[in-house]
Parts: structure tokens; sequence; C-alpha cells
């Protein structure tokens, strides 16, 4: 069984390499594009206020790496990440951080680019690895009790490329956890960390697509708007025989509208797709 695996370029070799150890043939062949912002200014005001935020929430692995590649060469080496002291790790008072805000990830994925990028755990508030989703309703149910009445949590996101000029501002993507800080009288603050956009594929790249689309692969998608860039790139293609994985209801249910045949559901770290793809061998 042949695996597609459609994750953006800087994500897609660990897989492809997990995959194949795993004894899988695979495809790469990446439907989103990501780059850093032309516009840097706002990611350096945000790490300028760095203290004043009582947390701040990444939507993904991407946002955690685009935003730390900005962060200040200098940041205090003594502080510790909000919370209980009692409860925190020696890395956590040892790391050069700013003092204050918790960091917010929605999944493993964004926990782990977190760790890489040297947050400590003790600052960092994600859903347990045995939660039914990875999502902002996840998260939600995680930090709710914490959130402090007129204090700012940054989010940090991307935005596409074709998007309105007010997301230069704001970005592109889900409001829901926004909503719920204001509702609770928090102050929700976006940055743009980097931009989205359609890839420009090869004569080979598009070939590979349709013989994957009709030849039984598998294809593995972790964004809706991987799945309306597949749209985009291939137009008159048919899914009706094509089967995929989906790592979330709502990226499911775009498989769906695009007419996929198939959609498997599984959870979106990299071992939950593997007992996944073993179940459907």
């Amino acid at each position: 069984m042949r695996i597609v695996i459609t994750r953006p370029a800087g994500d897609v070799q660990v897989w492809v390499n997990a995959l194949r150890a795993a004894g899988y043939e695979v495809l790469a062949l990446p439907l989103i594009e990501v780059r850093s912002v032309t516009q840097r200014q706002p990611v350096t005001q945000a790490w300028n206020h760095w203290a004043d935020f009582q947390a701040v929430m990444f939507v993904s692995a991407q946002a955690v790496r685009y935003f730390f590649a900005s962060r200040p060469g200098a940041m205090p080496a003594d502080a510790q990440c909000a919370g209980d002291p009692a409860q925190a790790s020696p890395a956590a008072t040892s790391t050069a951080w700013a003092d204050g805000p918790r960091c917010w990830a929605t999944g493993p994925g964004t926990h782990k680019a977190l760790l890489q990028a040297g947050v400590p755990e003790a600052c960092i508030d994600s859903p347990s690895a045995d939660a039914a989703q990875f999502d902002s309703e996840a998260l939600w149910q995680r930090v709710a009790d914490q959130v402090q009445v007129s204090k700012p949590v940054l989010i940090v996101r991307g935005q596409d490329v074709d998007a309105q000029p007010e997301a230069a501002l704001h970005g592109t993507g889900r409001d829901w956890l926004a909503q719920q800080l204001n509702a609770a009288g928090a102050l929700a603050q976006f940055v743009v960390a980097y931009e989205r956009f359609t890839p420009t594929w090869t004569r080979q790249q598009k070939t590979n697509a349709i013989h994957a689309a009709t030849d039984g692969s598998l294809w593995c998608f972790s964004s809706s708007q991987a799945i309306e860039n597949l749209a985009q790139l291939l137009p008159t293609q048919s899914w009706a025989t094509t089967r995929c994985i989906a790592t979330h209801p709502r990226i499911a249910q775009t498989a769906q509208t695009l007419g996929f045949g198939v959609v498997h559901m599984a959870k979106p770290s990299l071992p939950d797709v593997l007992a996944s793809l073993e179940s459907l061998a």
C-alpha cells in the first residue's frame, strides 16, 4: 500500500522516513507551501510585549517555528513561566525565558515544536495525550480555569496569501478560541507569523498525483486547506475511488465534500497514523 503524505515540505521528511521504516512505499506531495511573513514588525512587537501576555497560543508547529525564528537574541536567563513554582521543573528556571506567559498548543505536534524551541515542559498547556480530539475545543477544556480577566492572550497563526487585506493583521483561521477568551473577559490578540499558499507542482508531481488518485494509494491529510489546494491543482480529477486518512472530523468533512470515496479517521500523531495504517493494511 502506497501512502501519499501531503504535509508542508518542512514537515514531510520525518513522516516519509518513519513510514518507509515501517515498510510502506511513500509518495511526498506537499499541498501547502509555508514561508515567513514579509512584514515581520508585528512579530517583533509581540516579542517586545512577551511579559504582558498571560498566555501565547500557537495554532500549529509552523506557528511555533516561525514565531521563535524572530525571537530576540537576549532574554532573561533566570526567569520562569507563570504557574505554580512548586511544580516547575529545573529547566523552567534556567531557560532563557521572559517571565510570564504560558504557551498553549492544540496537539502533540505543536507541543513537540515548543519543546524543540526551548520552551520548558512546565510552561506548556495542551490536551492530554489520550484526548478524543486535538483542537481548540480540547485545549479550552484544559486552560479555561486559568484565564485571567482583562489580560491579553496572544494567538500566533498564519495567513493565506490570497486572503483579504485585514488578514495581514489578524491572520486566517478559526476564531473559536478567541471568542471563548473574549466571552471570559480576556483579551484575544493575533499575530501573523507565516504565510500559506498553494504550491506550484511540477509536471511529474501532477502525473504522480493523478496516478495516486486511482492506483489504490492512501492519502493522508492533516489540514482542510491541503484538500482545498488539491482541488485547485487537479480541478477535474475524480476522487470517487480514492481512500484517505483525515486527522480531524472537519478535515474528513472537507475530503468527503471533494468526493473522496472512503475517508478514515486517525489522531494526528505519527504513532496514531501508523496504527491506523496497520489496521487498513
